[in-house]
């Protein structure tokens, strides 16, 4: 019998299915210390950001031959060890799609609208301070009309870019590795009501930062800062800047000093440098809204991941 070992948990959904077709499924998690110890007699590992596939880990596990990442990077498996040691490693690319655009433009509300302060004020001064509260958040902006820029322009970031027209925004978008895309502008899920296509030709990371209103970023992590002090003085004075994507490609403490310098106005940020965060300055921040690590986070995501991973599982052993 195959044995996986779910480390950071699966979809009831996708362990039903696994499991109809023979597979064990242990979903007891195992702290990272102890996972080397632990993970010899597995033939799966499947994580999702929390656990690390590290040599060490695959040298323990004579057995295993697929590591699975539900989700979208990969930057928390040796992926390089990984393929000198045979064992497999997949993700789930387009299965978050939704849910991390979705998340971006709640953090884009919140901060248009201040409500990461008023939520946090309302319960301790929403009687006795109602009035200044309302006057310090009449502040606020609309989204339609402005520009939002893409640092990413893969499923992710496409997916953000459809949302974003549909609100009436700009679009600019930078990609290394993508010189234009095309992004379908969905108004239903009525399949009679027709799509838009609209082709976007990308630009340079610089002219990006320059031109929008909000950027966003949608790319790998373990490549360094990809957002410091540089690129921060490039943008907008009164820009706002989202992240969605991983933590360690924004430097926290240069957009901190940006946002009380009053140079960048908004920040919204899904993920950290350190998780735990380890610098709570940001997290106290009003002009700052903040989530933790969330962006796949969604009953449909996690049931659209977990049906992903259990075909690609059953797919692999079975060819």
């Amino acid at each position: 019998m195959i044995k996986i070992l779910a480390n950071d948990g699966i979809d009831a959904s996708a362990k039903t299915a696994l499991e109809a077709k023979g597979f064990s499924i242990d979903t007891n998690k195992v702290d990272q210390a102890e996972l080397p110890s632990r993970i010899n007699d597995y033939d799966v590992l499947l994580v999702r950001s929390a656990t690390k596939v590290t040599k060490e880990v695959m040298d323990s596990a004579p057995n295993l031959k697929l590591v699975g990442r539900a989700g979208v990077g990969l930057d928390n498996i040796d992926t390089t060890y990984a393929k000198e040691k045979g064992i497999a490693v997949v993700n789930t690319p387009a299965a978050s799609s939704t849910s991390v655009a979705e998340l971006v433009f709640a953090h884009l509300f919140s901060v248009c609208r201040l409500l990461q302060y008023t939520n946090r004020e309302m319960p301790i001064n929403g009687i006795t301070n109602f009035n200044d509260l309302k006057k310090t958040a009449s502040a606020g902006i609309e989204l339609k009309g402005k520009t939002f820029g893409l640092i990413g322009f893969g499923r992710i970031g496409r997916e953000a870019a459809r949302m974003a027209f549909g609100l009436g925004m700009n679009v600019v978008a930078f990609d290394p590795m993508i010189a234009e895309a095309e992004v379908e502008i969905t108004f239903h899920t009525d399949a009679q009501i027709p799509t838009i296509k609209k082709m976007i030709k990308t630009i340079s990371k610089e002219a990006v930062l320059q031109q929008s209103d909000f950027v966003s970023l949608h790319i790998p992590g373990s490549q360094g800062y990809v957002i410091a002090a540089e690129e921060l003085k490039l943008m907008k004075k009164g820009a706002g800047l989202i992240n969605c994507a991983r933590g360690g490609v924004v430097s926290e403490s240069d957009l901190i000093d940006a946002l009380n310098s009053g140079h960048i106005a908004y920040a919204g940020t899904d993920v950290f440098e350190k998780e735990p965060p380890v610098n709570d300055a940001i997290l106290k921040m009003r002009n700052v809204s903040l989530s933790p690590h969330i962006g796949a986070s969604t009953a449909e995501a996690q049931k659209r991941i977990g049906d992903e991973m259990a075909e690609q599982i059953i797919n692999f052993f079975n060819k």
